[in-house]
């Protein structure tokens, strides 16, 4: 498998989360945090927001 293809992917990922972030309710200094997580550490960061981050108003059972 070619890197660069994988590459592509966690970029797109990466701006999809950013999206997420910053149009999520958490605050300014959460928002700009998460920003710097997911841009440092692009891989991690997207995990971290994926299992972690704010989430969206879901189904409760």
């Amino acid at each position: 498998m070619d890197y660069s293809i994988f590459g592509l992917i966690i970029l797109v990922l990466d701006i999809i989360a950013l999206f997420s972030v910053w149009s999520s309710g958490a605050s300014m200094g959460a928002k700009l945090l998460w920003t710097a997580v997911i841009l440092i550490l692009p891989v991690i960061g997207l995990i971290a927001w994926f299992f972690i981050g704010p989430k969206r108003g879901g189904a409760a059972l």
